[in-house]
């Protein structure tokens, strides 16, 4: 069996398409200067704006961050927005060829608003979402099948990453289910509480909150909440089910053996969690597709979640930092 820095150092190997939604992640940093005679709200200094690749573009970003070729399917609107957001893809070294702008929609964009008085740390104190609610059109929905068509057939892994702004159709899973029962890559799935649409996959990695939510059922402890994601994991057709639970770490569920927790790594108070579920996905396809077991793919992703909670806004980890959480713990 190979150890965690070895599986690491074979990352850059890999082939993995990332089909699903580009979000626009914009962090817009202010100093608090008075507060308003108009309203009891703060007048903010802007200082700054950052724009960076989140949702299917954050997973994206975190794979070739870690060394992989990356081609992401998706779709962004015509605006400005869209413009940074694939530039940021592309300077990511990410695969861009199939990625449509659609000139009926706007690229979903999710603006946070950091403040901090002049010499403190800039906290979240708003999000702004400008979702894109517009079906997608026949023919920007036929663009999106016949590029996944295309570029998973040579694939070493394949991420569905699902915010439900319609890149992850019927008519995609359709494609990228035959792709996995022809050449039995794995296939794995981040959706947001739509898992139950995606059977017949790899593996998947809900939180603790979208397994509740699916099941529709809260859980006392560990013990029940693993029993329900068994449920769950035999009912979508899974091999594994990796069940993420924040500061208290992961619960795998894997076909034929005990449910594993993995007690959380790193300091256990976050800098920020955006974007983290991204950055796990990620780490655990690419491990998968690196010949590691559910398991060792488990652990590598618990280290890399640890490590970005505690980078600000939407970050990335790289292969260099994965190995060295690994050998720390030993293994």
């Amino acid at each position: 069996m190979k150890s965690l820095p070895d599986i690491v150092g074979s990352f850059s190997r890999k082939h993995v398409v990332v089909i699903g939604d580009a979000i626009a992640d914009q962090f817009i940093y202010g100093e608090i200067s008075r507060v308003s005679r108009e309203a009891p709200v703060f007048i903010l200094r802007h200082e700054h704006t950052e724009t960076s690749p989140g949702g299917a573009g954050n997973c994206a970003a975190n794979l070739a961050s870690l060394g992989a070729q990356v081609r992401l399917v998706s779709v962004i609107g015509d605006d400005e927005a869209g413009r940074i957001l694939l530039q940021k893809l592309r300077h990511s070294g990410i695969d861009t060829d199939s990625v449509f702008v659609a000139n009926d929609r706007r690229t979903t964009t999710k603006v946070r608003v950091l403040a901090g008085q002049i010499h403190s740390t800039r906290q979240q104190v708003i999000r702004i979402d400008y979702d894109e609610e517009t079906e997608l059109t026949l023919s920007v929905g036929e663009k999106l099948r016949a590029a996944a068509e295309k570029t998973v057939s040579d694939a070493d892994a394949v991420i569905i990453s699902d915010y439900n702004y319609g890149v992850a159709s019927p008519e995609i899973s359709a494609v990228v289910r035959d792709a996995n029962q022809a050449r039995k890559i794995p296939v794995l799935v981040d959706s947001r509480f739509r898992l139950s649409q995606f059977p017949g996959f790899t593996s998947a990695t809900p939180n603790e909150d979208e397994v509740e939510k699916l099941l529709g059922a809260e859980h006392a402890d560990e013990a029940a909440l693993a029993s329900a994601a068994e449920g769950l994991r035999r009912e979508l057709g899974y091999e594994a089910l990796l069940v993420t639970r924040g500061g208290h770490g992961m619960t795998l569920i894997e076909a034929d053996a005990a449910p594993l927790h993995i007690d959380a790594v790193g300091a256990r108070l976050p800098l920020d969690v955006t974007g983290a579920g991204d950055t796990v996905m990620a780490t655990y396809t690419l491990a998968l597709a690196s010949g590691a077991s559910f398991d060792q793919a488990a652990h590598l992703a618990n280290f890399a979640g640890g490590i970005v909670v505690m980078k600000r806004g939407t970050a990335t980890v790289t292969s260099s930092e994965l190995i060295a959480a690994a050998l720390g713990n030993n293994r």
